[in-house]
């Protein structure tokens, strides 16, 4: 069970908040539900169809997949699903990776919906979890994932590199036209 404090930043102050990140549970589903889905639909973000019921359902059944949130006083502030087996570098043909399969931070923290958003950092911390995953599986940092559109820019900023897209690293169809990011191994 992971359990461990993230630093967000909150917008309206720039102070500094801890939060937790965790394993995905049935309440970070019923926040996306009940709080985030009907914000990201009316505000026409890309993820606002995405299933974390179904999601969640999956990383209880199948080991290759896991799910995680960023909570602040109960709240869900960011979700992520990872892939741990089946996915492999571009930089490195034949070594593993995590792949990060979603992301989602809430509506109120992103800058097309609130400005300044409630928490700043929440892609940020996910993200860098997901390096640090990669290290504990002893992939040595290495992640890859496929950008909606409107977040290429938000990988870029955090230094991931732009890819050709990759057939053999697409889990479905919908990836296809995404562009592929990636982060090589740290202690190369």
């Amino acid at each position: 069970m992971v359990q461990l404090s993230v630093s967000l930043v909150r917008g309206h102050d720039q102070q500094t908040v801890e939060a937790r990140l965790l394993d995905l549970q049935p309440r970070h589903v019923a926040d996306f539900q009940s709080l985030w889905q009907a914000q990201l639909r009316q505000f026409s973000q890309e993820d606002k169809y995405w299933d974390w019921a179904f999601k969640e359902r999956l990383t209880i059944r199948d080991v290759n997949y896991e799910g995680y949130a960023v909570e602040y006083e109960g709240c869900t502030q960011g979700l992520m699903m990872l892939e741990t087996q089946w996915h492999s570098s571009q930089f490195y043909p034949g070594a593993s990776l995590v792949y990060v399969a979603t992301l989602s931070v809430a509506p109120w923290n992103r800058y097309p919906i609130q400005n300044p958003p409630q928490f700043k950092t929440v892609g940020s911390a996910l993200l860098t979890f997901s390096r640090l995953r990669s290290v504990e599986l002893g992939y040595g940092g290495r992640v890859g994932l496929h950008a909606l559109p409107a977040a290429e820019g938000f990988y870029e900023r955090k230094n991931m590199m732009r890819l050709d897209p990759d057939p053999d690293n697409r889990i479905d169809a919908d990836e296809e036209s995404l562009t592929y990011f990636e982060y090589p191994a740290v202690n190369r």
